[in-house]
């Protein structure tokens, strides 16, 4: 027979983490690029714990960002931007600018990934051009290509204050395309491509900063994205509010009840502490 005292304490420990998790959810609705916490749970035979919560991967809404760098990824996938040691490192929040030498950044420091183009907009692998249509059709098919990215530049010629010295602008295109504009936008010049990545078991890969993911042997190895990408815009947080208020009401309730079997408990032991020592 179980010990009804420990599974009570047991079950006041999960729903106290339940309780966090949920008001960490909640705290952060309107954090750019944060991902919902899912709390399963598993009950054993000395009551209830915590199994490791899940990440909810689903897309978050777009709000305007601080700059047309910034960038919102609609559709499965994360960008990818690697560390100064070269790790690949996946997120969801497009925060990423042009500094003072026109590295394409993210907000922590981390290079924003991308392919070289040709002139016809088609992916070079070396000296060899990979056809878009052979991309897209591997990327709607979940698979990958082994193509190595580049950190982006745009740096701007002091002689002529042009990027790259021959563009007057530049724009980021729906497909992760940045093009480089002269003579009054007539001469349009593909430079770049944003890399994206997805994951067979996305829900899978960790998450060792806020917002920041690595591969992990769950989730497999990446795959190409296939998402379109949006200039000017960020992904608020997932986190649904009203699912979360619904769920810390059930959760006080559940603690509401556990702590009334921890005092009834405590009051039946009293009892028989007292008995033994009047007998």
């Amino acid at each position: 027979m179980n010990d009804a005292f420990i599974t009570a304490l047991n079950t006041q420990f999960a729903t106290v983490n339940w309780i966090d998790v949920l008001a960490d959810n909640m705290t952060n609705v309107y954090t750019p690029g944060f991902r919902e916490k899912k709390i399963n749970f598993k009950t054993f035979l000395g009551g209830a714990i915590n199994d490791d919560y899940e990440k909810n991967i689903g897309q978050g809404k777009s709000t305007p960002g601080t700059s047309k760098d910034n960038i919102f990824l609609e559709g499965k996938g994360f960008f990818l931007t690697k560390t100064p040691d070269g790790r690949s490192v996946y997120t969801r929040l497009g925060e990423f600018t042009f500094d003072g030498e026109g590295v394409y950044r993210a907000k922590n420091g981390n290079t924003v990934q991308g392919y070289i183009l040709n002139d016809k907009g088609e992916i070079m692998q070396g000296t060899k051009p990979i056809s878009a249509d052979l991309y897209q059709e591997t990327a709607l098919k979940g698979g990958t290509l082994d193509i190595p990215t580049t950190s982006i530049k745009l740096w701007i010629d002091p002689n002529n204050g042009k990027y790259l010295g021959k563009y007057d602008e530049y724009e980021i295109q729906k497909d992760g395309t940045i093009v480089g504009k002269a003579e009054n936008g007539k001469r349009v010049v593909p430079l770049y491509r944003i890399t994206t990545r997805n994951f067979h078991n996305a829900a899978a890969l960790y998450e060792f900063k806020d917002g920041q993911f690595l591969e992990t042997e769950e989730s497999g190895k990446p795959l190409l994205g296939c998402g379109e990408i949006r200039s000017g815009l960020l992904e608020l947080s997932n986190a649904d509010f009203k699912a979360n208020i619904s769920y810390y009401q059930m959760a006080k309730a559940q603690m509401e009840v556990v702590n009334k079997l921890i005092s009834s408990n405590k009051e039946l032991l009293q009892q028989v502490m007292q008995l033994v020592s009047g007998s």
